[in-house]
């Protein structure tokens, strides 16, 4: 697999983060509007008012903006997955599968446009999970869950259950808000995820 374009620089200080956090939100917003091939750094300068010297600073072509789009993404469910199991009240597993499944649809619910980009027609631009330091932490969290949770889930093979929970919840997720989306309220969706996440986890296969 080649390697994926990556930034020039990563941005240490506050305001340096703070004009790439705006030079990606503008690549997001043009790329929603105009697709891939409409989408360039003069036009994501432009929107991002930033000289486009400034955009040539950290990402030196569209591609490495669209590597960091979905790196920044994955920043976010990482955040997103940590603040729902510090707020799980009660604690009992399928609380904490809910409440992660609630976070990431409704984080996936603010831009679907821009996430059917990215993962139907770009997700080649997307760091395999093990090159990716925000998937790794998500990874170690689910896994860490699931040993928490031991007594109370059926599979043994704890990396296998954590590949499995993980591609299960994100697959349904982008198929639930990427255009056209569900054929049911996002309500009834969700529901219906979890349940399939507790089942696969909790519930025993009938006997032989």
């Amino acid at each position: 697999m080649p390697s994926l374009p990556q930034p020039r620089r990563i941005p240490r200080q506050s305001r340096s983060r703070a004009l790439v956090d705006a030079i990606l939100e503008a690549t997001a917003r043009v790329l929603t509007e105009r697709g891939y091939a409409g989408t360039n750094t003069n036009l994501v300068a432009e929107r991002a008012g930033v000289s486009v010297g400034s955009v040539y600073q950290y990402f030196p072509n569209k591609d490495s903006l669209l590597t960091a789009l979905h790196e920044r993404h994955a920043m976010e469910m990482q955040a997103a997955v940590e603040t729902a199991l510090a707020g799980t009240y009660p604690r009992g597993l399928r609380d904490k599968l809910a409440a992660i499944v609630h976070a990431w649809l409704a984080a996936h619910q603010v831009a679907p446009e821009l996430h059917r980009v990215l993962e139907k027609e770009f997700p080649f631009f997307d760091a395999p999970a093990d090159q990716s330091p925000a998937d790794q932490s998500i990874w170690q969290r689910i896994r860490q869950l699931l040993e928490e949770h031991r007594d109370e889930i059926v599979p043994t093979d704890r990396e296998l259950a954590t590949w499995m929970l993980l591609q299960t919840m994100e697959s349904l997720i982008h198929a639930a808000v990427i255009p056209p989306g569900a054929p049911r309220p996002a309500p009834q969706v969700e529901q219906a995820i979890v349940d399939m996440l507790d089942g696969y986890l909790c519930s025993r296969p009938p006997p032989a």
